[in-house]
């Protein structure tokens, strides 16, 4: 049997990358997937459809939903319409995430507040809108996709960092409160992952993050992906409120 037969997963920002990886994990795993992207335009709502197709051609049932995970009113809309399209939902995975970067300095409120709303009021908006399912259900997984900045800073990225160390605090915090209703939440933090974001960094820099890194290479989507798993399914049934940090070392 698959480790995640019978099971609902919503992943949120899964059109790409990270999200995009877990849910085509999960998937493989035999999850039934539902996932969000912002469908503000055409190539939006494309990058949607392509991956609904893509997921749902490794034989479970997959829905797209087109939401700014941001707001909280379209969130409990979409929550409330995934838990009538799959009858359930056994795990959330809030990775809806963005970067604005700029040294604090030259920080504008907008940069701040855009970042802290995609990154950490989203995933406020999700938990709070599946947790009452979660608790009728006696039962469920949240996983928060923090980032190695959120635990140890970086210079040029103080909103980022406060958006992905908010989200570390929020999952131990939940994870205090619904420990006694069987839900288990536990964070993730990903260090130098190979995405179309750091593809497009210059490669001096790519080589010096990857100098950094005790076993010498930039990690996969895969790699992140695993640990996801892990942290979904049965084989971490007495794990929560932890941050798993997938950086190679770096961060030892």
């Amino acid at each position: 049997m698959k480790l995640l037969e019978g099971k609902t997963a919503l992943i949120t920002g899964a059109t790409r990358g990270i999200g995009k990886g877990i849910a085509l994990k999960f998937a493989a795993e035999g999850a039934n997937i539902a996932f969000t992207g912002r469908g503000a335009n055409e190539e939006m709502l494309a990058a949607l459809e392509a991956t609904r197709q893509e997921v749902e051609a490794l034989g479970v049932k997959c829905i797209a939903y087109a939401s700014d995970a941001a707001n909280f009113a379209q969130t409990e809309e979409t929550v409330k319409k995934v838990k009538e399209d799959f009858g359930s939902i056994d795990i959330l995975v809030n990775n809806a995430g963005i970067t604005k970067d700029g040294l604090m300095l030259r920080m504008t409120e907008e940069q701040w507040d855009t970042v802290i709303n995609a990154n950490l009021k989203s995933a406020f908006n999700f938990i709070h809108a599946c947790l009452p399912i979660m608790m009728r259900q006696r039962g469920g997984s949240i996983i928060n996709m923090s980032s190695v900045v959120g635990v140890h800073g970086n210079a040029g990225q103080a909103n980022y960092a406060a958006s992905k160390a908010g989200m570390i605090a929020l999952a131990q915090s939940v994870a205090l409160e619904m420990g006694p209703k069987g839900i288990r939440v536990n964070t993730i933090a990903p260090g130098f992952i190979e995405t179309a974001m750091t593809e497009a960094l210059p490669d001096e820099v790519r080589n010096e993050w990857k100098k950094k890194i005790p076993l010498r290479r930039a990690g996969q989507t895969e790699d992140v992906a695993n640990t996801a798993l892990y942290l979904a399914s049965d084989l971490s049934s007495y794990v929560t409120g932890q941050v798993i940090q997938v950086d190679g070392g770096m961060n030892m």
